[in-house]
Formats: C-alpha cells, sequence, structure tokens
C-alpha cells in the first residue's frame, strides 16, 4: 500500500475498528463521521448526566479478534453483567430464556399442552419451503406457539407480516434455538444456546466508552476522525474512486485516497457515486427497506422498579416495543442511585405516525404506556427525552436477496471500495459481526482475500452466531 489515506465512511464499531486495525499497523487513515459524536448506531447519549444506550447494546462474541480489540481498549471498564431479561404477554412476565413452571403457570396447563400438540404436528406436516419468517418458526416451535410469543412483537419490531419477512431474519437471529431445546434448556438449567446467554460483557459507561476510547486511541496512533463531516459526492474513474467531496460546514473540499471504506446505507452510497451506477442498480437499492426507532428516555424518581435488563413487551394494546432499565446494565449510568433511568423503545418509519409526534407527545406516551403496565407510577416521571435513530435496522422483506445481489455485482466492479457494517452490507449484524467486517477489509488491504459477504462462513467455523436480542 502507498501512503495515501485509507478513507473510512463512518465512525460506528465498523469504522472505528478498521481505522484501529490500520493504525496499530502504522498506516494511515481519515475517518468522516457526519454525525457530531463516534458511535453511530451504537452510540451512547447523555441527558442531566443520565447516559442512555441506544437500543441496549451487549458486548458477547466468540472471535478472537473482536474480544481482544474490546479488552483491549476497556481494560478493567470491560465488566461481566448478568442478564436478566423478560416477556411481559397477556398482563404477566414470562422468564426468558424458558422456564418450565413459570411458563405453564403463566399460560395454564391446558394451553401448554395445546402449545405442545401444535409442535408435534408441525413434525408431522412442516412447512416444506422456509421462505418467511412465519414458516420458519413454525417448523421450529409449532404454529400455536408462534402465534403466541412470535408474531406480535415481530410485526411491532418490523411493521409488516411475518409472511412478508424473509426467513434469513430467523436463522440469523435466533440460530440453534427451537421448542425441544428451549425445554431441554428449561428441564435441566443448561444454557448452552447462542441467543440465551445468560451473561455479557459491558462497558463501565455504557457502549459510548468503547467508541470514544477507539477514537482517541486511533488518533493517539496517527489517524484523522472528523466529526461533523459528510460525504456529499464519490468520483468514479473507470473502476476507481479517485476522490471524495466532503461537507463540513458551509465548505466543501476533496479528499483523496488509495482505498475507501463505506458504513454508509448502501442505497445512500451509491445515490452519492459520480458518475452513478446503471438504473437497474439503484433501482434494486431504493428497494431496501429499513425500521427506524425512537428511544424516549424517562428519569423516574424511585431508586428500584424492575430487576430486568430489559423487557420484551409483546401487548399489542401499547405500543412499546422493548423497555430498558439501564442501572440494571450499570449502575455507573445513573448519576443518582436514588432514581432509574428507563428506555422505552419504539419501532417505527420514517413518516409514520409515531416518527411525526412532537418530542412532548413522545414523553407522554411513553410515561402513559410505562405506567398502563404496572412498571412506574406516572406521577414519578420527573423528566424525558428523546432520541431518533433513521435507518437503524435493514428489513429483511421479500426480494431483499436479489436486490442485494444486484448491488453487489455492482460494487465488485469498484476495485478500491468495501462496504462493511450493518448498514454497509444491509445485514442485521450485531457489533462484533460489524467489527468483524471491518478487520477483515483491512486484512484484504494487507494481501488477504477475504469474502465479506461470506462472512457467516466465519460465524458456523467460530459457533459463534450473534446474539438474537440486541447489539
Amino acid at each position: 500500500m502507498d501512503q495515501l489515506p485509507v478513507i473510512i465512511i463512518g465512525a460506528g464499531p465498523a469504522g472505528l475498528a478498521a481505522a484501529y486495525e490500520l493504525a496499530r499497523r502504522g498506516l494511515p487513515s481519515t475517518v468522516l463521521e457526519k454525525a457530531d459524536k463516534v458511535g453511530g448506531l451504537a452510540r451512547t447519549e447523555v441527558y442531566k448526566g443520565y447516559r442512555f444506550d441506544i437500543g441496549g447494546h451487549r458486548f458477547v462474541t466468540k472471535f478472537k479478534e473482536v474480544q481482544d480489540l474490546w479488552e483491549t481498549i476497556m481494560g478493567d471498564d470491560f465488566r461481566e453483567v448478568s442478564r436478566l431479561s423478560r416477556i411481559y404477554y397477556r398482563h404477566r412476565f414470562f422468564q426468558y430464556p424458558l422456564d418450565l413452571l413459570n411458563t405453564i403457570g403463566n399460560l395454564g396447563l391446558s394451553e401448554s399442552l395445546m402449545i405442545l400438540l401444535s409442535y408435534f404436528r408441525s413434525l408431522l406436516w412442516p412447512y416444506h419451503q422456509e421462505e418467511t419468517f412465519e414458516q420458519w418458526v413454525s417448523n421450529r416451535f409449532g404454529r400455536r406457539l408462534y402465534k403466541t410469543f412470535f408474531q406480535a412483537y415481530t410485526e411491532k419490531v418490523w411493521g409488516i407480516p411475518c409472511n412478508e419477512i424473509q426467513a434469513d431474519w430467523a436463522a440469523q437471529r435466533i440460530t440453534g434455538l427451537s421448542l425441544v431445546t428451549a425445554l431441554t434448556n428449561a428441564l435441566f438449567k443448561q444454557n448452552n444456546v447462542k441467543t440465551l446467554l445468560n451473561k455479557f460483557y459491558y462497558p463501565v459507561f455504557g457502549p459510548g466508552q468503547m467508541w470514544e476510547r477507539l477514537q482517541q486511541r486511533v488518533q493517539d496512533l496517527g489517524g484523522q476522525v472528523h466529526l461533523r463531516s459528510n460525504v456529499i459526492r464519490l468520483e468514479v474513474t473507470g473502476r476507481n474512486i479517485k476522490e471524495i467531496i466532503v461537507q463540513q460546514g458551509e465548505k466543501q473540499s476533496p479528499l483523496r485516497g488509495r482505498h475507501f471504506l463505506s458504513t454508509m446505507p448502501l442505497g445512500n452510497l451509491l445515490s452519492r457515486l459520480e458518475p452513478g451506477p446503471p438504473p437497474e442498480v439503484m433501482e434494486a437499492a431504493r428497494r431496501f427497506k429499513y425500521r427506524d426507532f425512537i428511544l424516549v428516555g424517562l428519569i423516574v424518581n424511585q431508586a428500584d422498579l424492575f430487576p430486568d435488563n430489559w423487557i420484551y413487551v409483546h401487548s399489542e394494546k401499547v405500543r412499546v416495543g422493548r423497555i430498558q432499565n439501564f442501572k440494571n446494565w450499570s449502575a455507573a449510568l445513573v448519576p443518582d442511585l436514588r432514581k432509574t433511568s428507563i428506555g422505552m423503545e419504539y419501532f417505527c418509519t420514517q413518516g409514520d405516525d409515531l416518527w411525526a409526534m412532537s418530542e412532548k407527545e413522545l414523553i407522554a406516551l411513553a410515561t402513559a404506556e410505562l405506567s398502563s403496565l404496572g412498571l412506574a407510577d406516572a406521577a414519578d416521571v420527573e423528566s424525558g427525552v428523546v432520541f431518533r435513530q433513521p435507518k437503524a435496522y435493514p428489513v429483511y422483506n421479500l426480494g431483499y436477496r436479489e436486490n442485494l445481489e444486484v448491488v453487489r455485482r455492482f460494487l465488485a466492479t469498484l476495485d478500491n471500495l468495501q462496504t462493511i457494517g450493518r448498514n454497509g452490507m444491509h445485514q442485521y449484524y450485531n457489533m462484533d459481526l460489524s467489527m468483524l467486517s471491518a478487520l477483515m477489509a483491512v486484512w484484504n488491504l494487507l494481501g488477504e482475500n477475504r469474502d465479506l459477504w461470506r462472512i457467516r462462513e466465519a460465524i458456523a467455523d467460530a459457533e459463534a452466531a450473534p446474539i438474537s436480542e440486541g447489539g
């Protein structure tokens, strides 16, 4: 490699991991981040001294390279946390992972037997094709349990029917789990399924602490990280990007690089290429769908509300999808231990009624729903704040694979560009896999030949599928 810098678009987990890997090898890089802080989808926001983790990010991996990076950066500020999460369904709390007596007690013996019979029926008459989330889950849990625990919550998260979600999402996010394995875990108190791990690592001051330290380490080693720097155009000559145009305030500046790594959503990236891709490529990118995210942070004047790290809300009577209790992730996130900070998570789509609500309306909604679920008294909510995250989750809608293949084939025509991370690859990756894709991209620059689009094979080799709920 010559000494023109590697240009990295985005200072989230993937972008910073790439910059750090380059920096520790003595190679120059410049990271461009349009926001005013690092961390991207995994950033930590601060309000009145309370730290809010946007989405709840567990640090769990079996990839040694990623674990080593985390531990090197965080040292003693990387703590192991015991996990407790439950499902709220029909005014009851279900242990998750499954506890047999708790589940039977909540559902009743008759309903539990019906679920078991439904599972046996799925064994005898399964869906022979598993194209959709509905088919995939029904084959492994039975249709009755699918409708009980999976359908309503999944449709709340994604905003589309389960028969319009590709089976890829279920295969990726609930790997290794079925009714039999769940019952085995419950009966014998085992917990070996990747989606059900009961401990995780977490920075003392939230995930933002990791990204801030990574930023500092990159800069200490000679790399550059520029905030409020929006890439508005990438100039292409032949099979190579020659330079990019960066907007910083009112000023536009050209920046040259030898290689380019992008975490930008694929449609945004393609629309900034000059000359642009063929019409069929742009049309494929326009078909990509995303789910957006709102976190309403509430400060509650109570020291203890509930013991969970987070609760999944399967009730259709409220719009909140998941509730975080940040003190139970790390007490250091809460400056006044006489109080509790709560994250009410809403899944939405830009332009819908939730996204259009004002901050005041969202805080009122979240307060009312927290109270209606019996988790806190509305009178104890003393303050609130709203954080919005567009394009938080790439949607695996029907046809996304074909559209992604069209885009991938075009990207292969650009010799000095690699896309990495969740939005850069339109894959619902957790932090460890996003960061692994970044490390692999750097290794490619150093002479290796890693196919980032077949990164799932690395998971199989490491027996380390990302965890299903967060990150």
